[in-house]
């Protein structure tokens, strides 16, 4: 169903459009599982310093990881922006023809992370003792909460997409917002924001895992910090994966009924698929109503595989995360974890490759085709768009990429504003020769240093 005749589209123009979303999309949210799954660790982190006083090893560790989050939240903020500007310019007949449904959901996203989570951060940022401790407490709370409310309201348009509810439509064949809560409560949004919530703590979890090992392995004086920041990264990662799979399992029983040509592509029952080919030739007319199948089977695959070597590895970790020499000394596993930080990120990714090439022909699903949404442009001008996007995302994965890695690998040597002297050694110097003159107290060189002033 369109508000406008579309036979005329230039399948280059759609094929490349298709392309540019994906690649896009794909790239914004490896920005957004890490962010969004490192919020609540540093929140947990920081209530944790607050409660034993500013205890200095618990407040290294919020502004070490705090450091790391800032620097992918940042550039997330810029491939989301870049989001926004593909999304109106290729793909106007969606905003036509549904606008007026899921609009209102877009908008609030934008206000929850463009202002309000991004106001909060920079009070966080700053308010290193210039705030009461309590108050600067809460402050990471509300931009940790923030960040779960612009992740849900996101979904709202996407679970609408995937599942349309709540919607009546005009005389003009657009479509309206009828039912609100019907929209909100939506059982593909639901079911997706518990998935993703516990994909994000699986993918922060791990990371902490891996840049602790890393550091582990080199014997690093910080030892204190990354012994507990892997053991966090541990022992969030694993339950964090049990919400994951619970949550992915009923999505995918539910496919059953909300999106029946997937599941059945998906199980490669050819007899299914026969049949609700017919059913759906017979109800919009003649076309082809089968997804990708490669594509949409494939990543259904990798994403299970995925899943089973991070529960394998897991578990194991679980176990020697609970012996402290292991922690410290086992080399092997240290090299385990920092292998297995891109496994949720390869999981993610093909997670919603599946959910979203699996919905095709369709834009929002039983409603409107995805070539009665694409733009009247040529196929030139949209290959140029490609190009500029695809671009423009690779550079800004580069350079999060390599910073991440660097100031990863820098270890806690400064907090988040200022230089901080490094920490007593593990291995204490040899015994000092005799005193010319009574004895100097020692410098003290606490692990989280002074504030920003």
């Amino acid at each position: 169903m369109s508000c406008r005749d579309r036979g005329d589209v230039d399948p280059q123009t759609l094929d490349f459009a298709r392309w540019q979303f994906g690649l896009t999309a794909a790239g914004h949210f490896l920005f957004v599982s890490l962010t969004l799954g490192l919020a609540p660790l540093l929140a947990v982190l920081q209530t944790r310093a607050t409660l034993r006083g500013g205890a200095p090893v618990h407040t290294a560790m919020v502004r070490y990881w705090g450091r790391l989050y800032l620097i992918n939240y940042g550039i997330g903020i810029v491939t989301g922006l870049v989001m926004e500007f593909q999304f109106g310019m290729a793909w106007s007949g969606l905003g036509h023809t549904a606008g007026a449904v899921f609009g209102a959901s877009l908008a609030v996203e934008t206000v929850f992370a463009f202002f309000v989570e991004s106001v909060f951060l920079g009070l966080w940022i700053l308010g290193w003792d210039r705030f009461n401790r309590w108050v600067h407490l809460a402050i990471l709370w509300v931009v940790t909460g923030t960040a779960y409310l612009s992740a849900y309201w996101i979904l709202v348009t996407n679970g609408f997409l995937n599942n349309p509810v709540g919607y009546a439509t005009d005389g003009d064949g657009a479509l309206v917002l009828e039912d609100p809560v019907a929209l909100l409560t939506n059982p593909s949004t639901l079911l997706a924001f518990g998935h993703i919530a516990g994909g994000a703590l699986v993918t922060a979890g791990l990371f902490l895992a891996g840049v602790s090992a890393y550091h582990l392995s080199r014997r690093t004086e910080h030892h204190a910090l990354f012994r507990r920041s892997l053991r966090l990264g541990v022992f969030t990662a694993l339950p964090a994966l049990f919400v994951t799979v619970v949550f992915g399992g009923v999505q995918l029983a539910s496919l059953t009924t909300l999106q029946p040509m997937k599941s059945a592509v998906f199980r490669q029952d050819a007899a299914e698929t026969a049949r609700l080919q017919a059913e759906l030739t017979e109800r919009f007319g003649p076309g082809d109503y089968l997804p990708h199948e490669a594509l949409t089977r494939g990543a259904g695959t990798v994403m299970m595989l995925m899943f089973a070597l991070l529960m394998y590895g897991l578990l194991a970790s679980a176990i020697l995360a609970c012996f402290p020499r292991a922690v410290h000394r086992f080399r092997l596993w240290h090299t385990v974890l920092m292998a297995m930080v891109p496994l949720p990120y390869v999981a993610m990714t093909a997670g919603w490759v599946f959910r979203e090439a699996g919905r095709q022909p369709w834009v929002v699903y039983g409603v409107l085709r995805t070539e009665d949404a694409v733009s009247d442009l040529s196929a030139g001008a949209m290959a140029l768009s490609l190009a500029v996007f695809g671009t423009l995302f690779a550079v800004l994965i580069a350079v999060n990429t390599v910073l991440l890695l660097r100031t990863a690998r820098r270890g806690p040597t400064a907090p988040l504003s200022g230089p901080l002297p490094p920490p007593t050694p593990l291995v204490p110097p040899g015994p000092p020769g005799p005193p010319a003159g009574p004895p100097a107290a020692p410098p003290v060189a606490p692990l989280a240093g002074p504030g920003p002033r």
